[in-house]
C-alpha cells in the first residue's frame, strides 16, 4: 500500500511552505522518520521527515516550489508498486475551486495585461487575474506581498486605491565578460521583501548613544565560570537582551507597532536576536516573555536558540511574534550602524564593536580625569510615526544607564 508524504502543519498562521531541497530522490530507500525534504516558511528551513519505510516512488512538487499545509509532496511504496496520487492534492483543489466560483465567467491568462521582456509573475490565482483584467491593472508593477512575492488580492486592490502610481522602477543590469549569476536562495529573496518592504512602511531615525560596559564585563569575568557549570555560555548578547527589556518596560510605547487605528502597545515583551547564518543571510529568533527572565534564564534561551538557528533546528513559531530587535553588527568590528526595522516592531537596537577608549570620568566631588574604559556604541532606529526624538532617547538612556549600572 502506497502512503503519501503531506505537507503538516509547522505552526500557527503557517498555510504555506516553500520546498527548498529533498533530500531523496525517486527510487531511493528511505527509513520512516529519516529526513525526506527540506521546506521554508518565514526564513525558517524544517525538515520533514519520512512517515514510513519504503521506496520514494514518486516526487510530485519540485524544489522552489510552494505547497500548502495538507498538500501531497510525494509518494512512498514498496518496490513496484505503483505511484498512485493525484497531481494536485485535495485541499488545493478547493481553493482553486472556491476562488473559481467566486467568479461569474473564467479569467484566463491571455487575458491579465502583461508586459513583455519582464519577469515571469508566478502564479496568479483566477480572482487576482479578474481584478487585473477589469481594472486594466499590469501586474507587473506590483509589488507582491505574498510567499515568494506572490500577488495577492489586497495586492492589486491596494494598488488600485493609490491610482497605480507605485510603479515598480528596476535598474537594467548589463552583463560584462566573466560575470557570474548567483540565484538567490529561498532565505535572501525573503530577507530583501522584508527590508524593502520596511524602508517603504517605516520613516527609519537613528539615534546613537555611547555606554560604558565596564561594571558588565567585570560581572561577566566573575561569573562566567558558574554558568557554565550550569551549562550556560555567559554572552555579553544575554547583558543587552536584558537592559533593553528594562528599556521596553520603562518606556512600553516602544514596545509597540503603528496600525491604521492606532498605536499598539504589546504586553509581552518578545525580543528577537538577528543570527547570522554566513552567506545564507541571517534569522531573528525571538525570546519570549524576556522581561520575566534572569540573566541565567535570558543567557540560556540565547545559547539554545542561536546554536539550533545555526542548524536550522529552529520551528516557525519561535522566529515569530517579536515585539523589539536586536542586532549585534559589532562582531564584524563595525562601530556603529543604521540597521533595518523588523516590520510591525517599533525600533531596533544595533551593537557595535566593544573597544577600550580613554574617556573623562568625574568622581564623586565633580572632579574629572581620564580612565581606559570598555566603551560600545548603541545605534537606535526607531518609527518616527510612533517615537518622537526625546521618547526614542529616554528608551536609549534607560538601555544605557541599566548596563552601566550592573550589579
Amino acid at each position: 500500500m502506497t502512503i503519501k508524504v503531506l505537507v503538516p502543519r509547522l505552526g500557527e498562521g503557517v498555510e504555506e511552505v516553500t520546498i527548498t531541497k529533498w533530500l531523496k530522490s525517486e527510487g531511493d530507500f528511505v527509513k520512516e522518520l529519516e529526513p525526506l525534504l527540506e521546506v521554508n516558511t518565514d526564513k525558517v528551513d524544517t525538515e520533514i521527515p519520512s512517515p514510513a519505510t519504503g521506496v520514494l516512488l514518486k516526487v510530485l512538487l519540485p524544489e522552489n516550489t510552494p505547497a500548502k499545509v495538507g498538500e501531497v509532496l510525494a509518494v512512498i511504496g514498496q518496490p513496484g508498486e505503483k505511484a498512485d496520487a493525484p497531481d494536485i492534492s485535495a485541499p488545493t483543489r478547493a481553493v482553486i475551486s472556491e476562488e473559481v466560483k467566486a467568479q461569474p465567467a473564467p479569467v484566463t491568462a491571455s487575458a491579465i495585461p502583461v508586459s513583455t521582456g519582464k519577469s515571469d509573475l508566478g502564479f496568479i490565482s483566477p480572482v487576482v487575474a479578474k481584478i487585473a483584467s477589469e481594472k486594466g491593472v499590469d501586474l507587473q508593477h506590483i509589488k507582491g506581498t505574498g510567499l515568494n512575492g506572490r500577488i495577492t488580492k489586497d495586492d492589486v486592490l491596494a494598488f488600485i486605491e493609490k491610482g497605480g502610481a507605485e510603479v515598480a522602477v528596476s535598474t537594467p543590469v548589463i552583463s560584462q565578460p566573466g560575470d557570474r549569476l548567483f540565484k538567490h536562495s529561498t532565505i535572501r529573496k525573503s530577507i530583501a521583501e522584508h527590508m524593502l518592504a520596511s524602508k517603504r512602511t517605516s520613516p527609519h531615525v537613528l539615534t546613537v548613544m555611547e555606554a560604558d560596559m565596564s561594571r558588565v564585563a567585570a560581572h561577566r569575568a566573575a561569573n562566567k565560570e558558574s554558568f557554565a557549570r550550569d551549562g550556560v555560555n555567559l554572552t555579553f548578547t544575554a547583558y543587552f537582551i536584558t537592559a533593553i527589556a528594562a528599556g521596553l518596560k520603562a518606556y512600553p510605547m516602544t514596545n509597540s507597532s503603528w496600525t491604521d487605528e492606532g498605536v499598539q502597545v504589546h504586553k509581552s515583551v518578545n525580543i528577537g536576536m538577528a543570527t547570522s547564518l554566513g552567506e545564507e543571510g541571517l534569522i531573528v529568533p525571538v525570546i519570549k516573555s524576556a522581561d520575566g527572565l534572569s540573566l541565567l534564564g535570558v543567557a540560556r534561551a540565547v545559547n539554545d536558540l542561536s546554536s539550533r538557528a545555526r542548524a536550522k533546528k529552529l520551528q516557525p513559531d519561535e522566529v515569530k511574534g517579536g515585539t523589539f530587535t536586536l542586532t549585534n553588527h559589532g562582531v564584524s568590528n563595525s562601530l556603529f550602524a543604521m540597521p533595518i526595522i523588523n516590520q510591525p516592531q517599533c525600533g531596533i537596537l544595533g551593537v557595535g564593536a566593544m573597544q577600550k577608549r580613554a574617556i573623562v570620568v568625574t568622581d564623586a566631588n565633580g572632579g574629572d580625569s581620564i580612565a581606559i574604559r570598555l566603551m560600545v556604541y548603541l545605534s537606535f532606529v526607531f518609527d518616527h510615526r510612533i517615537l518622537d526624538g526625546a521618547s526614542a532617547d529616554w528608551f536609549l538612556m534607560k538601555v544605557k544607564e541599566t548596563l552601566e549600572n550592573w550589579q
